[in-house]
């Protein structure tokens, strides 16, 4: 699902784009509770909050930049194409190292034991 989990100053870079869009999805989420569609307002804040935390983020980038896309098309806000570009950013970089994604599916150590060599006769019985 993640390519990896960068660490230091490309992770810190990664987290502070989670951030941003994901207080600012949650932020557009709450004011978007009191209009026609309240459902909508809930999943920006869910995606939002997911994001944030770093949780299947990109599934959660990929709501808010299709969300995006479809209120700039529709309402002809075209103030939310740098959302839709930071969606799709987040999506294809990954989380980050500082996320719960990285701590639920993050580098794991693999353990190969050692092989040991039969000789081709010592598995068959001669009668």
């Amino acid at each position: 699902m993640f390519s990896s989990f960068p660490r230091g100053a490309p992770g810190l870079g990664l987290l502070l784009l989670r951030a941003v869009l994901g207080i600012y999805t949650i932020l557009q989420g709450a004011a978007s509770l009191s209009v026609a569609a309240p459902w909508f307002g809930t999943l920006a804040i869910v995606s939002g909050a997911f994001l944030l935390l770093g949780l299947f983020t990109p599934f959660a980038a990929g709501i808010v930049g299709m969300g995006a896309v479809g209120i700039a098309f529709f309402q002809a806000k075209w103030t939310l194409w740098p959302a839709v570009l930071l969606a799709a950013a987040i999506a294809l970089l990954g989380p980050g190292a500082f996320s719960i994604d990285a701590r639920l599916f993050g580098r794991r150590e693999i353990v190969i034991p050692p092989v040991t060599r039969r000789s081709p006769d010592s598995g068959t019985k001669k009668p």
